[in-house]
C-alpha cells in the first residue's frame, strides 16, 4: 500500500517538474522575442536619431508591425491546433534573430517597413497562439492564473536582465568619444538578434522528455473551418474576453512612450535618466504577472484583473493631472506602479480565457480570434500616438493621449464586470 502511495508521490512530483520545465522554456522565448522589436520604450529618441525617422514614420514603423500582427492571429490560431509549438518556436526564434541583424544595420525607411512587418510574421503567425496554446494546455484548471501570471512575470525575469546588459553597454559606449550613438544603438540590437538565434538552435535541437511533442494537438480530422468560426461567434464570453484584452491592451502600449514621457516630453528628468527609470519598470513585471497570477488563482482572476484596471486607469489619469503639481521623482515612481500593475493585467487576462466554454480543439482557433480583436490597438496607436505627439509636441501632447488611454481603461473594466455578471448567471442556471 505505501509503495503505491510512493510512486503516486513520485508521478505527482515528476508531473510538476515536467510542467513547470516546460514553462520555463516558453517564458525564456516569450521574454527574449519581443524585446528587439520593442527598443522604442526605452530608447525611442537614440533609436529615431540613429535612423532619421520623426514622430509620424516611427509611428508608420509601428502600425505596420501591428497590421502584420492582426492578420497573422487568425492563422496562427490554426496552426497551434496542427503543428507541435516546438517547431513553430524555433522557427520564430530564428527568423527573429535573422531580421534584427538586418534592422542593425540601419537601413534606410522603406526597408524598416519591411523589415518591422517581417517582426509581426515570426512573433505573431508562428509564435503566439502555439506560445498560450501551449500554457493553457501543461497548466491545470487551478493553476491557470498562476501559470499564465508566471509566463508574463517570467518574461519579465528575462526581459530586465537583457535590457540592463544592452543598456550599460549603450551607456559604455555612448561615453566613448570614439563611438558615435549610431554604433551603441546597433550595439543594443546585436545583443537581442543573438540572444534570438542562440535559443532558435537550442528549441530546434531539444526533445521532449516525454516523447509527446504534439500532446496538445489535436489528431487530425477533416474540419469545417466556416463552422468553427460560427461555433466560437455563439460564445459571448469569447467576444467580452477580447474587450477586455482590446482595453487592457491600450495600458500596455502606454508603457512605451514613458522614457519619451520624462525625457523629451515635457517631465525633462533628461535622456540617460528616463531610460534608467523605464529598464526600472521592466523590474516590476515579475512582481506585477506574478503577483497577479498567485492572487487571481486565490480569490478569482477576474476579480483581481477588474482591480487591476481600475488602478491602471487611475494612475493615468494622474499621469495628465499631476505633472504641473508634482515633482519628476514622483512621477517616476507613478511610472513604475502603472507598469507594476499593467504587467498583472497581462498576466491575467489570458487566465480568464478558462470561464469560457470553448471546446478543446478550437483553443487555437479561439485564441487567434481574441488576438485579432484584443490587439487590434497594435494596428492604430501609434498613428494616435505619433499624430498627437507631432502635432501637440512637449506635456500637453501626452495629456491628451494619456487621457484617451485612461478613457478605454475605464471601458476595459465596464467589460469585465460585465462578463463577471455573465458567469454569475450561469452559474445559478
Amino acid at each position: 500500500m505505501s509503495t503505491n502511495a510512493e510512486a503516486v508521490s513520485t508521478w505527482s512530483r515528476s508531473d510538476t517538474l515536467y510542467r513547470y520545465g516546460q514553462l520555463l522554456l516558453l517564458v525564456v522565448a516569450a521574454g527574449s522575442i519581443y524585446a528587439v522589436a520593442y527598443l522604442r520604450q526605452v530608447y525611442q529618441d537614440p533609436m529615431m536619431g540613429a535612423l532619421a525617422l520623426n514622430q509620424v514614420q516611427l509611428g508608420y514603423l509601428y502600425s505596420i508591425l501591428g497590421a502584420s500582427f492582426l492578420v497573422c492571429y487568425l492563422p496562427s490560431g490554426w496552426l497551434a491546433d496542427r503543428i507541435s509549438p516546438r517547431y513553430l518556436i524555433s522557427f520564430s526564434l530564428l527568423g527573429t534573430g535573422v531580421l534584427a541583424m538586418c534592422y542593425a544595420t540601419l537601413p534606410p525607411f522603406h526597408v524598416l517597413l519591411l523589415i518591422f512587418g517581417g517582426f509581426g510574421v515570426t512573433t505573431g503567425l508562428t509564435f503566439w497562439a502555439p506560445l498560450i496554446k501551449r500554457v493553457k494546455t501543461i497548466a491545470r484548471k487551478q493553476d491557470q492564473g498562476r501559470f499564465f501570471g508566471l509566463l508574463d512575470g517570467g518574461r519579465g525575469l528575462i526581459e530586465a536582465p537583457l535590457a540592463t546588459v544592452a543598456l550599460l553597454i549603450f551607456m559604455h559606449l555612448k561615453n566613448d568619444q570614439n563611438a558615435s550613438d549610431p554604433e551603441a544603438f546597433k550595439a543594443v540590437i546585436h545583443v537581442y538578434a543573438y540572444v534570438c538565434l542562440t535559443l532558435g538552435v537550442v528549441f530546434a535541437l531539444i526533445r521532449d522528455p516525454r516523447r509527446d511533442d504534439r500532446s496538445d494537438i489535436e489528431p487530425h480530422r477533416k474540419t469545417n473551418l466556416w463552422a468553427d468560426l460560427k461555433l466560437l461567434a455563439g460564445i459571448r464570453e469569447l467576444w467580452l474576453v477580447a474587450a477586455i484584452v482590446f482595453c487592457g491592451y491600450h495600458f500596455f502600449w502606454s508603457t512605451y512612450s514613458f522614457s519619451n514621457y520624462l525625457g523629451a516630453g515635457g517631465v525633462g528628468l533628461g535622456m540617460a535618466t528616463a531610460a534608467l527609470i523605464t529598464t526600472v519598470k521592466l523590474w516590476t513585471r515579475p512582481v506585477g504577472g506574478i503577483g497577479g497570477g498567485w492572487l487571481g488563482d486565490r480569490f478569482s482572476n477576474l476579480r483581481v484583473l477588474t482591480i487591476a484596471m481600475c488602478l491602471a486607469a487611475l494612475g493615468m489619469f494622474c499621469l495628465v493631472l499631476l505633472p504641473k503639481f508634482a515633482a519628476g521623482g514622483v512621477l517616476a515612481g507613478l511610472v513604475i506602479f502603472i507598469g507594476t500593475v499593467t504587467y498583472a493585467i497581462r498576466g491575467l487576462y489570458w487566465a480568464i480565457l478558462d470561464v469560457c466554454p470553448i471546446p478543446a480543439r478550437v483553443e487555437g482557433l479561439a485564441i487567434g480570434i481574441i488576438s485579432v480583436l484584443g490587439y487590434l490597438p497594435d494596428a492604430f496607436i501609434p498613428l494616435i500616438n505619433g499624430w498627437i505627439i507631432q502635432t501637440y509636441p512637449g506635456l500637453f501632447g501626452y495629456q491628451i493621449y494619456y487621457s484617451y488611454i485612461a478613457t478605454v481603461g475605464v471601458m476595459g473594466v465596464i467589460a469585465a464586470l460585465a462578463l463577471n455578471k455573465r458567469i454569475a448567471k450561469r452559474k445559478a442556471a
